[in-house]
């Protein structure tokens, strides 16, 4: 089935778009399965090895649940599902040209668990030229009392911010981006199989879990539109959509970030700040 009009129509003008129930019922349920077992397996290890992340209190429900990071370079399940002819399909459709694959994880967030303060993905993936793209996949129920992603429509066009310190106590990360007045984020409730696909330099973030027994598990993967030519090292090595490897440039970091200014009353977001976190 081809990619609504829609929805290619949404993703230009708003920087997202939702392919509701893109995966069934049955398949979430395989992959949730799945990666709750790659965490006992691993949390065994760190047991085994008396390993553990000094970034994470001993009771915060991240350090027993915490997220899996490119499970693709190790796991034949992640990968298969990072290229899965859907998400290139609506890729490609909402892009005008079929995307390099470079991320994936998945996201726990137990009952409890902190959220992510307000970001853009592009101030880790550095895309050169051009910018990433996310798809986002339900693997539960995801709503506001568990910790839904929330976006700031119309982001997408700026450039990527300047970071300021965010509150450790409500993010797992330190880092976030300040929005002036009228850019503010919205809650997107999404079922399993949903998938959400947006711009890198869409802001978005998520508040802490706040229900008492609900996860808010997330599997996703992060792409390069594809013109590009280089991506910061981590992202390294770059697929295609087949699961070959392709050469791809080493982006350089540092350089200029955006700025709010006023112009002629209204916000607008600039190149002005250097952004010194990746300076070198």
């Amino acid at each position: 089935m081809p990619v609504p009009t829609k929805s290619i129509s949404e993703f230009a003008a708003q920087g997202y778009t939702i392919a509701r129930g893109l995966f069934n019922l049955d398949e979430v349920e395989t992959f949730r399965e799945h990666f709750f077992a790659i965490n006992a397996e691993q949390r065994a290890i760190r047991e085994r090895d008396a390993a553990t992340d000094s970034t994470v209190a001993p009771d915060d429900p991240l350090a027993r649940y915490p997220r899996v990071m490119q499970p693709h370079r190790f796991d034949e399940t992640s990968l298969q599902w990072m290229i899965d002819s859907r998400l290139n399909q609506w890729m490609t459709g909402i892009l005008g040209r079929e995307p390099y694959a470079v991320q994936t994880m998945f996201y726990f967030k137990p009952p409890g668990a902190r959220g992510q303060a307000l970001h853009q993905d592009q101030f880790y993936l550095r895309v050169d030229p051009g910018t990433c793209v996310a798809a986002w996949m339900a693997v539960d129920r995801c709503d506001e009392e568990n910790g839904c992603l929330r976006i700031v429509p119309g982001t997408h066009d700026i450039p990527v911010l300047c970071t300021v310190d965010a509150d450790t106590g409500v993010s797992f990360t330190d880092v976030t981006v300040e929005l002036p007045p009228g850019y503010d984020p919205i809650p997107l409730v999404m079922d399993p199989g949903d998938v959400l696909f947006f711009n890198g330099q869409l802001v978005h973030g998520s508040y802490p879990n706040s229900s008492a027994d609900r996860f808010r598990c997330a599997l996703i993967g992060h792409y390069i539109v594809g013109e590009a030519e280089a991506v910061a090292q981590w992202y390294h090595p770059v697929l295609r959509m087949d699961g070959s490897q392709v050469d791809f440039g080493v982006s350089e970091h540092g350089g200029p970030c955006g700025v709010w200014v006023d112009q002629d009353g209204e916000p607008v977001a600039v190149l002005e700040g250097i952004d010194n976190r990746y300076m070198g």
